[in-house]
């Protein structure tokens, strides 16, 4: 709330109206739940509006709308802000060898495997795009 009021404040029209759309996500959870989010459901809503807003980006840099991947940019940006730091390429290669070494993964067929637990271990901290890459590189060794 603090940031709505500075971002009004200072008429900050992206930031006020990303801000605003991200509390009516999670007030529209809080509905639908007929309680208070947790701090995770709240960061699970804002995880979806990350993806959506990269989503977006993709589809406009396709349809050569470079104006509207700007703004969707700026959105992104200011979004992130919001969710925790998230774990770089070499720290998750890190953990998914430790994994794979604990279950004992020898090969591609245990991708299942592997991701359900790094999934499980990693939630909110990796995106699943790069967890998905990088096991996929290390079973195939």
């Amino acid at each position: 709330m603090a940031d709505l009021k500075t971002a009004m404040r200072e008429h900050d029209v992206v930031r006020r109206d990303t801000i605003r759309m991200a509390r009516a996500a999670v007030q529209n959870l809080e509905k639908s739940l007929l309680r208070d989010a947790s701090e995770d459901e709240v960061l699970d809503v804002l995880r979806r509006q990350v993806k959506q807003r990269k989503e977006s980006i993709d589809m406009f840099r396709q349809g050569h709308r470079e104006d509207l991947v700007a703004e969707e940019e700026a959105q992104l940006a200011i979004l992130t802000e919001y969710l925790p730091q998230q774990l770089g390429e070499q720290e998750v290669r890190q953990a998914l060898a430790e994994i794979i070494a604990e279950l004992g993964a020898t090969g591609p067929q245990q991708m299942g495997t592997v991701m359900r637990e790094a999934m499980s271990r990693l939630k909110g901290q990796a995106d699943g795009g790069l967890v998905n890459r990088l096991a996929r590189e290390l079973l195939a060794r």
